[in-house]
């Protein structure tokens, strides 16, 4: 495994103290979950350099890459539900979303493709916002910010839509 790939990999590692922060009631636990989140979805941006720099772009890279980012994304997006902070239905498009076109991105008889194929534009700027949200609503700051982080949750259920059409479409 690659530099790039092992970062990856990290990043769902980051996931399993990320979800014991967000189950402890004391701000300083919540801090610590934001700190953990915005660390793990830094590395997104970090394997992703690393992998052009170093021309270590590779299939499993480009198939474990999305595939992490949806378990940072899809597992505090839980928590949120279940905080009552979102509704279900919200995340319910986006985790379909995430599950047809990793389905499609795999299956070259679907996307008519011989390899994996990367996320497009909409995609990145889709898990930008989404990360943004999240991280906006799990940061312990005031309703403003709670207010701003809902916002940008709709906007990403919106992107997430639009993508998902536009990949499929392509």
């Amino acid at each position: 495994m690659n530099v790039p790939n092992s970062i990856t990999f990290s990043r769902i590692v980051l996931v399993i103290p990320l979800i014991y922060l967000l189950y402890q009631p004391s701000i300083i636990f919540q801090w610590l979950a934001f700190g953990i989140f915005i660390l793990a979805a830094l590395t997104d941006w970090l394997d992703g350099y690393l992998a052009r720099k170093l021309n270590q772009i590779t299939e499993l890279g480009k198939f474990l890459d999305p595939l992490t980012d949806k378990i940072l994304v899809i597992t505090p997006l839980l928590i949120l539900i279940e905080r009552q902070v979102i509704p279900a239905w919200g995340v319910l498009i986006i985790l379909v979303r995430e599950i047809v076109i990793a389905g499609w991105r795999v299956n070259p008889q679907l996307s008519q493709k011989n390899s994996i194929s990367g996320a497009n534009i909409w995609g990145k700027l889709k898990t930008v916002v989404q990360i943004t949200s999240i991280a906006l609503l799990i940061i312990p700051l005031s309703s403003i910010w709670q207010t701003i982080g809902l916002i940008c949750f709709w906007v990403s259920v919106i992107l997430t839509i639009i993508s998902g059409i536009i990949y499929i479409r392509e």
